[in-house]
């Protein structure tokens, strides 16, 4: 995954890894509620919903009320009709970004997008205005501590990944989204655990940020996904080792 966006591997570094519970809460029963709307809901025969359902249990999301988001989304409970749109636009330093949502009011989420974005000198976009820069890809991390690297470099590229690179923290096995659940089945049957796993948007190129750029960027992504219709936000920027310490202190 060379050159391509480490905006995952930047939150987790400042410490913006959802620490807002009743949110997350909120996207994640959202995204469940549409999973099986969309696709029913077995998670065995749904690997939307299988991913969606994974996330929540990583967040320690109660059971219950995983169960209610599924039958929300399959009409055993009262629902709100969530539309999937993408938004596009651009922000600090030419930065393409790339933003998912679910919404039940467009005009609220594009009013709240177009607030955030031109309060930091971006702008919202046409529609397809950097869509071209982002391909869809299934992304499995690896923690380096007891990792047999070698074997599960092996192990990716004999399951159908595309790619399997080290990052700073570990390994990162990219694979499309046709094969990724496959994927991820038989590294974990294989003993390899992914810290994380979600399909994703990957930029072909990235831009590097720094000063005052860097610090406006990372406070737009912050805003964006604090918005509660914001399920993912994607963007073809990176920061340096250095740029993010200074901007830490």
């Amino acid at each position: 995954m060379s050159g391509h966006s480490k905006w995952a591997t930047i939150k987790r570094k400042k410490g913006a890894v959802d620490a807002k519970r009743g949110k997350i809460f909120t996207k994640l029963i959202r995204e469940i509620a549409t999973a099986a709307r969309v696709g029913g809901g077995d998670p065995g025969a749904n690997p939307r919903l299988r991913l969606a359902i994974e996330k929540a249990r990583a967040a320690n999301m109660p059971k219950d009320n995983i169960e209610r988001a599924i039958k929300k989304g399959t009409g055993e409970g009262a629902t709100e009709a969530y539309e999937e749109v993408v938004y596009e636009g651009y922000g600090p330093g030419g930065t393409a970004i790339y933003v998912e949502v679910l919404t039940d009011n467009r005009n609220r989420t594009v009013g709240e997008l177009r607030h955030v974005l031109t309060k930091y000198g971006g702008n919202l976009g046409a529609s397809g205005c950097v869509a071209y820069m982002f391909s869809k890809k299934g992304v499995l991390t690896f923690d380096r501590a007891g990792l047999d690297l070698d074997k599960l470099l092996e192990a990716a590229l004999d399951a159908g990944a595309e790619d399997a690179e080290e990052s700073e923290t570990g390994v990162e096995v990219t694979a499309s989204p046709a094969d990724f659940d496959a994927v991820k089945s038989a590294l974990v049957a294989a003993g390899f655990e992914p810290s994380s796993a979600e399909l994703t948007m990957i930029p072909s190129t990235t831009v590097r940020l720094e000063g005052k750029d860097a610090e406006t960027m990372l406070r737009v992504a912050d805003a964006l996904e604090d918005l509660d219709d914001v399920q993912s936000v994607h963007a073809n920027f990176d920061i340096s080792e250095e740029e993010m310490a200074r901007i830490a202190s």
